[in-house]
């Protein structure tokens, strides 16, 4: 796969595709690990001369323009990060060309939320081309791999027009995941959680041939997942709240959990093992959060929304816990270690 390693950058306007679907609440970020997560592509980019850095992203699922989507509040955190940001509400036209000449060297400009036209997701070549000529860039960089998997404009179609490069983070989470797949350190142990069976079941199924142990909790467990394969433990008890209702792997499962993670080399975890959220039921994701955090000489991946939100928070209280990967790619990373072709991906090859 090209990477920004094998190109000169000199002197170069460079369009970069980052992820900064950022989680908002009352129009702030709460968990900025997509934004920290781009910095070392853009810290490559300007130590390698690039003239002027341009980045695209979306955020959320708008439908049309919605200010309460606009990128302008990433633009702040990322220049409180970085320094040298500025923002343009727009994605192409005469305003963003102005912006685009008025940036210094090493400067960086975040365009408007792709996703406010119809033309990003339609994987409109028009759309694309307007934003290039626009920006008047000259090398793309793939670095948004949780949309890696979207035939999207910014992912498919902006390879009809420019060299396609990944960036570290694309990079990272591929090397990553790949490791997991086709050369794990034995034994190899696959924890699942989550609350719907339809996701987990493929992943579950893919594994079967790969992991040593697969470990079965959530929700699925909880509504009575049946086992396959003599290899899959699903949860055997469960802490209830008043109604009876099943929120949180048991003490028995959960000792069968920690002395599974124990005796790996390889964990990948998808899904928390409870109503995490609420911390009564926080328990068995908190052990094995910590567990995985302190395990060393091990390949500990962690994917999955909800469940990388939940170790990122235990991280603020426990910064010494470290993680092989904390994936930034929910679907993306999902599709990847099922082995399907991501078209962002795709494109870079």
């Amino acid at each position: 796969m090209k990477t920004i390693r094998e190109i000169d950058l000199k002197d170069k306007t460079v369009l970069v595709r980052v992820d900064y679907n950022v989680p908002l609440e009352d129009g702030k970020i709460t968990d900025d690990l997509r934004i920290l997560a781009s910095l070392p592509t853009l810290e490559f980019l300007r130590e390698a001369g690039a003239k002027k850095i341009i980045l695209i992203s979306h955020l959320g699922r708008p439908e049309g323009a919605e200010p309460e989507l606009s990128l302008k509040v990433v633009a702040n955190r990322l220049n409180e990060l970085v320094g040298k940001v500025s923002f343009v509400s727009a994605v192409s036209g005469a305003e963003v060309s102005e912006k685009v000449n008025e940036l210094k060297d090493g400067e960086i400009l975040l365009l408007e939320n792709l996703r406010f036209y119809p033309g990003e997701e339609e994987n409109s070549k028009d759309f694309i081309r307007e934003i290039i000529e626009s920006t008047s860039a000259e090398v793309f960089v793939q670095d948004g791999f949780a949309v890696a998997h979207r035939a999207h404009a910014s992912t498919s179609a902006v390879a009809e027009f420019l060299p396609v490069f990944a960036g570290l983070l694309l990079e990272k989470e591929i090397i990553e995941l790949s490791k997991v797949i086709s050369e794990p350190e034995k034994p190899l142990l696959l924890i699942v959680g989550g609350s719907k069976v339809e996701d987990k079941a493929p992943l579950i199924e893919k594994f079967l041939g790969i992991a040593d142990k697969i470990i079965v909790g959530g929700k699925i467990a909880a509504d009575g997942y049946e086992a396959a394969d003599s290899k899959i433990y699903v949860a055997e008890d469960f802490d209830t709240d008043a109604e009876g209702a099943k929120l949180d792997v048991g003490p028995v499962a959960t000792a069968k959990i920690a002395e599974a993670i124990m005796d790996a080399k390889t964990i990948i975890w998808n899904g928390l093992l409870g109503k995490a959220e609420d911390p009564a039921y926080a328990t068995a994701s908190t052990i094995v959060a910590e567990m995985l955090g302190e395990k060393t000489g091990a390949e500990t991946v962690i994917c999955g929304g909800d469940t990388t939100g939940f170790v990122l928070n235990l991280m603020e209280e426990h910064p010494n816990l470290q993680y092989s990967l904390i994936s930034t790619g929910g679907g993306a990373a999902l599709e990847f270690l099922l082995g399907k072709e991501l078209q962002g991906i795709k494109v870079i090859e």
